[in-house]
């Protein structure tokens, strides 16, 4: 929440109306700035014009690229709240196990990892792979067919703790399957780490047709805003960690 520019609009509006009666003049500033910046999400496509950049980054990959294998990256299923129902549950990034179950359906020769493990706030709780491993179970995939990593929770320990269990050969070109606004940055920490990989984004959050602008409710684009926020602040803090090969990894 310290880096949701949501959480600060709502921080400066109601800061601002406490000052109204001590400070009324800074009071009625922050109120006005909040508004402002309310009104700016209200009409014009900002979470478009953080989005696109990262979505359209990395074009989707031919559909008989040579590979020697395919990552997808954990992040589609709320482990705890599927370890507390005791059935799957699906967030915004369920297209990559889509595109997983696809992909170990459609292409029987390739090894399919999925790399994911307890959420970072709860290092203690079940891992995503648990849940993921079930699902698929129940969706066809045989049992065998997928190789799980079980103790990541960041994108770089994706990278690495993956290439520590699969030992990728040097120059081996592997698919990457994340959601599109993710893709940059996990492509700059899995190069960092040594791998080749082909982006295959999924997920897509952006529209490039205006006329679809519309569609989207105040609620929705603040999260689409925060969510794009988290991966522009990502790229920057994994150029600045080393984690990354470059500031904005393109093709």
């Amino acid at each position: 929440m310290i880096f949701s520019p949501g959480a600060w609009l709502a921080a400066c509006g109601m800061l601002g109306a406490a000052l109204l009666w001590l400070r009324p003049r800074l009071g009625r500033v922050l109120v006005a700035l909040a508004a402002l910046g309310f009104a700016a999400i209200m009409v014009l496509p900002v979470d478009q014009w953080l989005l696109l950049p990262l979505e359209n980054r990395f074009p989707p990959p031919p559909a008989d690229a040579p590979v020697a294998g395919v990552i997808v990256l954990g992040g589609a299923l709320d482990a705890a709240l599927t370890a507390d129902r005791g059935r799957p549950s699906l967030g915004p990034a369920a297209e990559r196990l889509i595109r997983l179950a696809e992909l170990a359906r459609t292409r029987p020769g390739l090894e399919v990892v999925f790399t994911g493990g307890p959420e970072p706030n709860r290092p203690d709780g079940p891992p995503e792979s648990d849940g993921v491993k079930r699902l698929l179970a129940s969706l066809g995939v045989p049992d065998g067919r997928v190789t799980y990593e079980s103790a990541s929770r960041t994108t770089w320990e994706n990278a690495t703790l993956t290439a520590r269990m699969v030992h990728p050969r040097p120059g081996a070109t592997w698919l990457l399957v994340t959601s599109a606004a993710h893709m940059p940055r996990a492509v700059g920490a899995f190069r960092r780490a040594g791998w080749t990989v082909l982006a295959d984004p999924v997920g897509y959050k952006s529209f490039r047709n205006p006329a679809d602008l519309a569609r989207r409710g105040f609620g929705e684009r603040m999260a689409l805003i925060d969510g794009a926020a988290h991966e522009w602040l990502g790229l920057l803090a994994y150029d600045v960690m080393g984690r990354s090969s470059e500031l904005f990894p393109g093709p």
